[in-house]
């Protein structure tokens, strides 16, 4: 572990900074395991992130969480990056050890452990709507915990195409494209549809382009939208009797894995939803 101020601090670097959910959820969860840390959330603009990191390094803070827009340039300043990381090419959780930066990609992981809850993964064929990100991120970590296949549908034919080749051919799980045009129809062989697109994140009345009534009752339905709660997706797929995981289920599993990277420690799931739901007034 590095040297340290005498508090020891992680942080969050982005840009803009409109409320920042995580850093309720941390302070609360280090509090609640009787640590004295904090969470700071820093403002970082773009020409500025050699320097902000540089500054983890130089002030001894012991993480950071990365978010928009630099999750793929912090690359280029950190020592090394998990395989994960490295196949999305996006890094949201860093952790300072041994005068080490070492990158992490979370959002995937965090997504897989939200969805171990309901259903286990491994041999289950997946449909993800979107290829962005969060998409890429989901669908390696599906592929790494034994997804049996994976179709990925969007718009753009070049990204989508894309994420079909590193599944197959870094991730090795059997994957193929779908270009969206109208309402897609989810195979009746799926069993877990994710909507990993924006669709919903402002809007809970905003329709996923899906003909609902492929959609059945041995289905697991997840939306990666947790603000506000409860999209239309979700409540259509819980209608027709689906398992449905929502967006608060994955922040919180991010969360919960940045803070046992940092600290070393499990924290207490409980409160990390309890917290998040206060904050969002849910």
């Amino acid at each position: 572990m590095p040297d340290s101020p005498t508090q020891p601090i992680v942080c969050c670097i982005g840009q803009p900074v409109a409320g920042n959910p995580t850093q309720f959820i941390m302070e609360r969860a280090f509090a609640a395991a009787g640590l004295d840390w904090r969470y700071l959330t820093l403002e970082v603009p773009p020409d500025q992130l050699e320097k902000a990191i540089l500054g983890i390094r130089g002030m001894g803070f012991l993480g950071a969480n990365i978010t928009h827009p630099h999750k793929s340039a912090v690359i280029g300043y950190l020592d090394k990056v998990s395989r994960s990381a490295e196949w999305t090419g996006s890094v949201d959780c860093v952790t300072h050890s041994d005068s080490l930066l070492i990158g992490e990609n979370v959002d995937g992981k965090g997504f897989v452990r939200a969805l171990q809850s309901k259903m286990d993964p491994t041999g289950k064929k997946t449909v993800i709507m979107g290829a962005g990100r969060t998409a890429r991120a989901i669908a390696v970590e599906l592929g790494m915990v034994g997804a049996s296949e994976m179709v990925i549908v969007n718009r753009s034919a070049d990204r989508g195409r894309a994420l079909v080749d590193l599944l197959n051919q870094q991730v090795h799980v059997p994957s193929r494209f779908v270009h969206l045009s109208g309402d897609y129809a989810v195979e009746p062989d799926t069993r877990i549809l994710v909507n990993a697109t924006s669709i919903g994140m402002e809007d809970p009345e905003a329709a996923v382009p899906l003909d609902m009534q492929a959609i059945t009752a041995d289905m697991l339905v997840a939306d990666v939208a947790f603000n506000p709660f409860g999209t239309r997706l979700l409540r259509d797929a819980a209608a027709r009797g689906c398992q449905v995981v929502d967006g608060l289920r994955m922040l919180v599993g991010q969360a919960m894995i940045s803070f046992k990277i940092w600290t070393g420690a499990d924290p207490d799931p409980i409160i990390m939803q309890e917290a998040l739901e206060e904050y969002l007034e849910i």
